[in-house]
């Protein structure tokens, strides 16, 4: 079937893709590949990928594509779910023989409902979805695949049996090739990477258990299932060689630095290709791996702090604590390894007090950059069933993540803490890590050093301010 992989038109500069740790629009215009809708992209040929939100593409553009096409599989997730069932509708209404099916964390957890919210979708994907969308594309009929809910041709909503999840990773293709030919690689811009970047994933599953990561609980397990260490060094060698504008490879695991032997068989592999790279990684990396790490390209590490109360990081099941993580974070200083730190406010156990501990927590470590979010109880995860349980979510409110403009909304309320003060505690955080003498030396001496670098910042700085005077409206 002519296939098209579509991340729909959504909000302006919403960010829904699967790498998005937040769907939500974010800080500064920045982009994620879509590589989950890549991969499966990869397997079936003359499919195309087209990323609407990256591209600036409203319907006026997409639309006409709906002629095209046999099949038309789309990524949705909770915040844009309405916006993109409308594309849905759209399309079919353009194109009535057209097939539609929706992948992502949200059809996943809810495949009845979102069926049943319109009948222009007429199959979900359950578990992970690439052999799923690779056999609808060959035509085989609905009721023979499985991992799906689908719509029967006498209306009636069904379920098909559960796929496995993939264990052989090396089986599957490149996505970097789908990129290239497919995406514009510009227009995929994250504050703390290098510009241009790329970004892939060596495997999926993470072993952690946070009540609040999404993939995990929906769609990508528990199980860390990997791609062997020449098979990743393999695809960078061939983005080093066919997109040479690449300045920097993200690898896009939740945690790259989990399984450290094969972390740095792959760094050692990068370091013969000379080539620069970070990651995402847990706060408990030992010096001796961060040090061949570091000696072999890495630059960068995402580290997801949440918190600088332990209790609260034992409420959400973290697996780590504060210490250990400064431990983590001076090592890295003492390396030259910068490290952008994610924090969330709202979580279980949050007070006033717990924020105002955790933003002196992050002046203290004092990563270069920050980004903080609200805690979001997206469908699926166990931190959504606490907050029903609790009473600290309002019934059918799970849709209610961003606002009207895509902003991160704060969808828990707690006996002590309401919504509206933990909203406002975000801008106070900010202000509190960036607006400080040292801070603000640290970032002037790194312009001073490239004048790209320079417009760079200025630009991000503009929009976060009006990210700021977004969420206050």
């Amino acid at each position: 079937m002519r296939t098209l992989f579509l991340h729909p038109p959504s909000f302006d500069g919403f960010d829904g893709g699967a790498g998005a740790r937040y769907q939500a629009k974010r800080e500064v215009r920045s982009f994620w590949y879509p590589t989950w809708l890549a991969q499966p992209a990869a397997m079936v040929p003359g499919s195309r990928l087209l990323d609407a939100p990256a591209d600036g593409l409203g319907m006026d553009a997409v639309l006409p594509l709906a002629n095209d096409y046999d099949l038309v599989i789309m990524h949705t997730s909770s915040p844009s779910f309405p916006k993109d069932a409308k594309v849905a509708e759209l399309l079919k209404e353009k194109n009535p023989r057209l097939l539609i099916g929706m992948v992502g964390a949200k059809v996943a957890v809810d495949p009845e409902g979102s069926l049943a919210a319109s009948s222009a979708i007429d199959f979900v994907a359950r578990e992970e979805f690439d052999y799923t969308c690779k056999e609808v594309a060959e035509g085989r009929p609905l009721e023979e695949v499985v991992g799906i809910s689908y719509r029967a041709a006498d209306g009636s909503i069904r379920h098909n049996a559960e796929r496995a999840l993939i264990t052989d990773m090396d089986a599957l293709p490149w996505v970097s090739p789908v990129y290239k030919r497919d995406l514009k690689i510009p227009n995929y811009f994250i504050g703390y990477l290098q510009h241009p970047y790329v970004s892939i994933y060596t495997g999926r599953g993470c072993r952690s258990k946070c009540t609040f990561c999404l993939w995990p609980q929906t769609v990508g397990g528990h199980k860390y299932r990997v791609r062997s260490p020449q098979n990743v060094v393999d695809e960078v060698r061939w983005i080093k060689e066919n997109m040479p504008e690449v300045k920097e490879i993200f690898f896009d695991d939740d945690t790259f630095t989990d399984f450290r032997p094969r972390a740095e068989e792959i760094a050692r592999g990068l370091g013969k290709l000379g080539v620069t790279w970070s990651c995402n990684a847990k706060a408990n990396v030992p010096y001796e791996t961060l040090r061949i790490l570091k000696d072999n390209g890495l630059r960068l590490l995402l580290v997801g702090y949440e918190s600088g109360n332990d209790q609260i990081l034992h409420n959400i099941r973290k697996g780590l604590r504060t210490d250990i993580a400064r431990r983590f974070t001076r090592d890295c200083r003492k390396l030259g390894i910068a490290i952008h730190g994610t924090f969330i406010l709202g979580l279980p156990g949050e007070t006033m007090e717990t924020i105002r501990e955790t933003i002196d927590y992050a002046v203290e470590i004092n990563p270069h950059t920050i980004q903080v979010s609200l805690a979001a109880p997206y469908p699926g995860t166990e931190l959504y069933a606490q907050a029903v349980a609790n009473g600290w979510l309002q019934e059918n409110a799970g849709l209610n993540l961003v606002n009207s403009e895509g902003v991160q909304l704060a969808p828990l309320s707690y006996p002590n803490l309401d919504a509206g003060q933990i909203h406002g505690a975000v801008e106070t955080f900010y202000k509190r890590f960036y607006f400080r003498p040292r801070k603000i030396a640290e970032l002037t001496g790194e312009m001073l050093t490239s004048w790209d670098l320079t417009k760079r910042r200025l630009r991000e700085g503009v929009e976060f301010y009006r990210f700021l005077r977004a969420r206050a409206a």
